[in-house]
């Protein structure tokens, strides 16, 4: 999985690589088969619509201190 973001803190968890960091968009790889992942998605999971459990992209960007990109934004 690609997370794309604006900033990052200094320390990245071991699961999380920055890949390319280019005019100010960084690309951050996550390896979710790490257990340490699944833990902090158990964590963070919850009913996005009834029956169905997940983890909001925002919710685990602000547990990282991960500035998301907003694609949805207009500038």
């Amino acid at each position: 999985m690609r997370l794309y973001a604006t900033s990052i803190p200094v320390t990245l968890p071991d699961w999380a690589t920055v890949i390319s960091n280019d005019a100010g968009l960084i690309e951050i790889e996550i390896n979710d088969e790490s257990p340490s992942f699944h833990s902090i998605l158990e964590e963070l999971a919850t009913e996005i619509e009834p029956g169905i459990i997940g983890v909001k992209a925002g919710d685990l960007c602000h547990r990282l201190s991960i500035e998301m990109v907003d694609f949805n934004e207009e500038n």
